[in-house]
């Protein structure tokens, strides 16, 4: 990772103090850089960080759908537009 922060990379190469470098960017864009290693830090990435994307991504789909309670008490689901 950039030790001035950001996405985290992938290591491609390793040249005496140049590491070549690929990593995602926000929209889904790839780059590859090769960058001076004293740039960078070794940083190892929490599993956990992942699922709890995945959690927020269940989240919002829950939210898509949400229960009323119509005059006779019955529930029913209507769903949000989008």
């Amino acid at each position: 990772m950039l030790k001035s922060g950001g996405h985290p990379v992938t290591v491609v190469e390793i040249d005496e103090d140049k590491v070549e470098c690929l990593w995602m960017g926000t929209d889904g864009d790839l780059f590859r850089e090769t960058l001076p290693l004293v740039a960078l830090e070794s940083t190892e990435l929490d599993p956990e960080d992942d699922e709890e994307e995945d959690d927020e991504d269940e989240d919002d789909a829950e939210e898509e759908d949400d229960e009323d309670e119509d005059d006779d008490g019955d529930r029913k689901k209507k769903r949000k537009a989008a």
